[in-house]
């Protein structure tokens, strides 16, 4: 693998910070060279938040440019619109349908779409757009929707989808044991989604 993959994570109030941990820990697994950054500003207060994620065999800068981004995991879908320029030629936006309006549209900074995932397909991104939280919420946790987010990426990623459900099962089978099967059962759900 000698090119850099380039997944941008975007949300709304600290969305999609813990899935772009856990896909940073999946590539150092493998003996990557793994650049994040991310930024959270106002996150708590529902302000907008984004995560670079860049790895490869050599990564010289955390931050993806526009243009460049291979995957976009959007948790809130205005903001996937917002950020659907990062993405190159042939990238692929996986966008929670969820509408959440940030402060900037409260303020009247913005509008916000009437649908941003039918904004994006008609500027010709290839976007795929689904309710992470309906799942969540059917698998009994709306915190599952970080997993089932990772599950619809999991197969447009340089690596086999196993290695990424690994991360997350270690990771919980560590500090929560008894979440490890509702995780596997999400990160599943979300692959089936997209």
């Amino acid at each position: 693998m000698s090119d850099v993959t380039n997944i941008l994570v975007v949300g709304i109030g600290g969305q999609g910070i813990t899935a772009a941990e856990i896909l940073a820990e999946a590539a150092i697994g493998l003996g990557l060279d793994v650049k994040k950054t991310e930024v959270a500003g106002m996150s708590q207060r529902g302000g907008v938040v984004s995560s670079h994620v860049r790895f490869g065999e050599r990564v010289l800068s955390p931050e993806i440019v526009p243009g460049e981004a291979n995957v976009l995991v959007a948790f809130e879908a205005a903001e996937g619109m917002r950020w659907s320029n990062y993405l190159k030629p042939g990238g692929i936006a996986m966008v929670n349908t969820l509408r959440l309006a940030p402060p900037v549209v409260s303020l009247g900074l913005f509008d916000y779409s009437e649908d941003p995932v039918a904004e994006m397909r008609a500027a010709g991104v290839n976007v795929h757009g689904f309710d992470a939280g309906a799942i969540a919420r059917e698998l009994g946790d709306l915190r599952l929707v970080n997993t089932v987010m990772l599950g619809a990426i999991a197969d447009h990623l340089p690596f086999p989808a196993d290695t990424l459900k690994r991360c997350i099962v270690d990771r919980f089978r560590a500090r929560k044991p008894q979440l490890v099967a509702m995780n596997e059962r999400a990160f599943e759900a979300g692959r089936k989604a997209r």
